[in-house]
């Protein structure tokens, strides 16, 4: 009994955001530089009233317009955007999209190892044999969490959601994953007000980090050395446990796709790991770091390409900190 990958889509919010845009914000700042090191152009933001489940919603449709949704059996559904506390988000997507009834939603609060755990979590719901189909859901929109004045994270963060269907199949499509958790690391990169521990506060004042960045406890703070040490760190030579625990050499994967954190961090660690940059797939051009989002889009973008079945190493890390990651095989025009 297997599974594999048998579609994916993706959206963007309309409010497209170019490293122009930003420069009439940032004067002082060389967006020529950034584009060029970080490999990002433009990225798209939700509107006030506009959420990641709107987007959700809209990359699900796209999906059913070739696909039957009444074959859904379990909704996974990722986000650290989330419509409420409570209730889960995936038992409103299933209203909402008039799935039937009798099948299993739930949300899992990750960040950028989002889709690979959600990955892994499909393949092991139908190894199981408890469910045929799966939809798994990514949405994120981490422009709400930007402090206005916080430079370094509105040039590198976008808004999306991307829809996947995982299906059962005579043939293996998804291989073995693992993972990887690192809790001491959970203020590199976090939102600290507004949830249990503390609330949110109007008057929290503006602090400033880095390079003449500001944001306050409110709203997205990420440090950016200690997570590029980390990545730095952990996800070469994780990305090779991956490789051997498949009975795979680097060699033999056609393309490595990682989250796609910034095209610097990703250069660095292809070189680490000795890939020809053929074989790494880097697409953040138009859209930047959209989080749970970039590996399905990656692969979404990726699968035009290509004519024949593609052995891929997907890898994801980030937030928590978390890493995860896995082999599959994907088929031209996902």
């Amino acid at each position: 009994m297997g599974c594999l990958i048998k579609a994916i889509e993706y959206v963007y919010p309309e409010n497209k955001v170019s490293n122009e845009d930003l420069g009439k914000v940032f004067p002082d700042y060389d967006f020529l530089k950034f584009e060029e090191k970080v490999g990002i152009k433009n990225r798209y933001w939700v509107g006030e009233n506009e959420t990641a489940f709107d987007l959700a919603l809209k990359a699900c449709e796209r999906l059913f317009q070739n696909h039957d949704r009444q074959e859904i059996d379990y909704i996974l559904y990722c986000t650290q955007s989330p419509e409420y506390f409570l209730p889960t988000t995936a038992c409103i997507l299933q209203n909402k999209l008039g799935i039937k009834k009798n099948i299993g939603a739930l949300d899992f609060n990750l960040g950028c190892s989002g889709y690979s755990y959600g990955v892994s979590l499909a393949k092991g719901l139908i190894s199981s044999g408890q469910v045929k189909n799966v939809l798994l859901v990514t949405a994120e929109t981490y422009s709400k969490y930007l402090h206005p004045k916080d430079r370094s994270n509105r040039s590198i963060f976008g808004d999306a959601a991307t829809a996947t269907l995982i299906t059962y199949s005579e043939e293996e499509g998804i291989g073995k994953f693992l993972f990887g958790t690192d809790g001491s690391g959970y203020d590199k990169l976090i939102v600290k007000n507004g949830c249990s521990r503390f609330s949110y506060d109007p008057e929290s004042p503006e602090i400033i980090y880095g390079t003449d960045n500001i944001y306050s406890d409110n709203h997205l703070y990420m440090n950016g050395p200690d997570v590029f040490n980390f990545t730095s760190e952990v996800v070469p030579n994780f990305t090779k446990e991956i490789v051997e625990i498949n009975n795979m050499s680097i060699d033999n994967v056609d393309q490595f796709v990682f989250h796609q954190a910034n095209a610097y961090m990703l250069n660095f660690m292809r070189k680490r790991l000795k890939i020809s940059s053929d074989n790494f797939f880097i697409d953040l051009e138009d859209g930047g770091n959209t989080v749970s989002c970039t590996i399905p889009i990656a692969l979404k973008n990726y699968s035009k390409l290509i004519k024949t079945e593609s052995i891929i190493i997907i890898v994801g890390f980030g937030v928590g900190l978390s890493w995860s990651g896995g082999l599959i095989k994907i088929k031209s025009k996902l």
